[in-house]
């Protein structure tokens, strides 16, 4: 969109914001740092479920690794149907 500002916030490493003096404007941009990495960990967790490798043989993720050549159709398909066995999975306790 034209004219409209975005403002991008990278989350800053943990050992820079432990060196930040204990001061009220350094307090709330800890909080800042906090908020940004609880909104990280909600986005980031459906990815893991996709493509990480199940550990110690566990068939829980999906382990989704690469899309064949089989024409835009199908690989939007196998994308839609791992999207929502993401979702099933991550709301298999709600279900239960």
């Amino acid at each position: 969109m034209a004219g409209t500002a975005a403002e991008f916030r990278l989350v800053i490493r943990p050992g820079k914001v432990r060196a930040w003096p204990d001061t009220s404007e350094e307090r709330l941009q800890d909080l800042i740092e906090a908020a940004k990495t609880h909104v990280r960990a909600k986005v980031e967790q459906p990815f893991r479920v996709i493509f990480a490798k199940p550990a110690g043989g566990r068939s829980s993720s999906l382990a989704f690794r690469k899309i064949r050549l089989g024409g835009l159709a199908k690989n939007r398909c196998k994308l839609n149907v791992l999207t929502a066995l993401t979702n099933l999975f991550l709301a298999r306790r709600l279900l239960l």
